[in-house]
C-alpha cells in the first residue's frame, strides 16, 4: 500500500468520524422479529419473516426511517416462554434493536415484554391475543390484533346464532392463549344461556385423543370449540370424523391460520367445513392489493399473519418517523396519540396498545383445503 493511499484513506476515516458517520459501515436501525422460527409452529414464524422482510425492502426503498436502513434481526424462541426470554435479552443487549415485531404465542409475548420494557424498546405483536399481554402497564407494548376477550365472543355467538349448538364442548391445549380464548368463549356461551357439557384440557405435543372423542360422542355434543395451534387441532378433527362425528361442528380460532392445518389434520377432506375465527381477511383490503400481488408474483400466498406483520414493519417505521426519534419511548408516544396507514388499512391504538377496532369475523375451510371467510351475521 502507497504511503500517499494510506494518508488519503486516514484522513477520509478521521473526517467521517468527525461527522459522526462511518465511511464503511452504513448506520441503520435494527427491528428484531422474534417468534416460533422452529418447532411445530414454524409456519407461523414464516408468515412473520416473509411479511416483515417484504415491509422492510419496501420502507428501504421508500427512504428507510429517519433516514437509516431497516435491519432484521430473526429471533427464534420455538414458542416456548423460557426460550423468548433469552430472545429478548439477546435482541436487546447484543443486537441493540430498536423496536420488535414479536412474539406470535402469547405465553412467550408476555414474558418476553418484560425484557423489552425495562429496556425502553417498543414491541406489537402480529399475533399474541390474550389481554394479559396489555394489560400490565407497559408504555410500549402494542398488538396489530385483536384480544381473546373480543375473539371468545364472536366464536361464542356464531356457535349459538348460526350453528345452533345447545351441546357444546370447550377444549383448550392448556397454554396461555389456547386456554385463554377457550375461557372467553366459554363465558359468552354462558352468557348466552349455553353452558358447555363438559370443558377439557389437552397437552401440547399430544397425538392421540381417542379418549376426548370417545367422551365428546357418550355427552352427544353437536359443536366442539377447541381453543389451541394447528398441530394439535389437526389431529383432533381427524380423529373426530374418522370416528364417524362428521356431522359435529368443529370450530377453533387463529391458532389454525396456516395451510399446516391441513397436513396436520391429514388431508383436506378432514378439515372441510371446518370453522375458525380470525380478523378480517386483509388480503381483501384495498391497501393490501399491490402488496399482495407482489407477493405472489414470487409464488408466496401471504395467508395467515403475513401482511400482520408486514403492518408492524409499517407501524413502528411510522412511529420513529412521526417521533422523528429512534427512541422506543418516543415513538410509543407517538403511536399512541396518532393512526397509522398500513397495508391492512387505518390503525389506531389506545392507552394501553390495543387497537381501537377489532374485526374478527368467522372463516371455514373446505374441501379444497382452503379457508375463506364468510359474510358477517347480522
Amino acid at each position: 500500500m502507497s504511503q500517499t493511499f494510506y494518508r488519503k484513506g486516514f484522513l477520509a476515516l478521521a473526517v467521517a468520524t468527525a461527522m459522526g458517520v462511518s465511511s464503511f459501515v452504513q448506520a441503520d436501525i435494527k427491528i428484531g422479529v422474534a417468534g416460533p422460527m422452529t418447532g411445530p409452529s414454524a409456519s407461523f414464524g414464516e408468515q412473520y419473516m416473509k411479511g416483515a422482510q417484504q415491509a422492510a425492502d419496501d420502507i428501504n426503498a421508500a427512504g428507510g426511517v429517519n433516514g437509516e436502513k431497516i435491519v432484521l434481526v430473526k429471533g427464534d424462541d420455538a414458542c416456548e416462554p423460557k426460550q423468548a426470554v433469552a430472545v429478548a435479552n439477546r435482541l436487546s443487549d447484543q443486537d441493540k434493536v430498536a423496536g420488535v415485531v414479536g412474539h406470535f404465542c402469547s405465553s412467550s409475548t408476555i414474558p418476553a415484554s418484560e425484557v423489552y420494557n425495562e429496556a425502553g424498546i417498543i414491541a406489537i405483536t402480529p399475533g399474541s391475543t390474550n389481554p394479559a399481554v396489555t394489560e400490565r402497564g407497559l408504555d410500549a407494548m402494542f398488538r396489530m390484533c385483536g384480544r381473546d376477550d373480543q375473539q371468545g365472543i364472536v366464536a361464542a355467538d356464531y356457535i349459538i346464532d348460526v350453528l345452533k349448538g345447545k351441546k357444546v364442548v370447550v377444549l383448550n391445549d392448556k397454554d396461555t392463549y389456547g386456554k385463554g380464548l377457550a375461557d372467553a368463549t366459554s363465558a359468552q356461551l354462558k352468557k348466552r344461556g349455553v353452558t358447555p357439557v363438559f370443558e377439557e384440557g389437552l397437552t401440547r405435543g399430544e397425538k392421540d385423543f381417542n379418549a376426548v372423542v370417545t367422551k365428546i360422542r357418550q355427552n352427544g355434543a353437536d359443536v366442539v370449540f377447541f381453543g389451541g395451534l394447528h398441530p394439535e387441532a389437526g389431529p383432533l378433527v381427524r380423529q373426530m370424523r374418522e370416528s364417524g362425528l362428521k356431522d359435529v361442528h368443529f370450530v377453533s380460532d387463529d391458532g389454525i391460520v396456516t395451510d399446516e392445518m391441513v397436513k396436520t389434520a391429514g388431508g383436506p377432506q378432514f378439515v372441510d367445513g371446518v370453522y375458525m375465527t380470525f380478523g378480517a381477511d386483509p388480503r381483501l383490503v384495498l391497501d393490501s392489493k399491490q402488496v399482495v400481488e407482489n407477493f405472489r408474483k414470487t409464488g408466496y400466498e401471504p395467508e395467515g399473519y403475513t401482511l400482520y406483520a408486514y403492518a408492524s414493519v409499517q407501524t413502528l417505521a411510522a412511529a420513529f418517523n412521526g417521533a422523528k426519534s429512534n427512541k422506543g419511548e418516543d415513538a410509543a408516544k407517538w403511536l399512541k396519540a396518532n393512526p397509522v396507514q398500513t397495508v391492512m388499512g387505518k390503525k389506531e391504538w389506545d392507552s394501553k396498545g390495543d387497537l381501537k377496532v377489532s374485526d374478527y369475523v368467522v372463516y371455514q375451510w373446505d374441501k379444497d383445503g382452503k379457508y375463506h371467510q364468510l359474510e358477517k351475521q347480522k
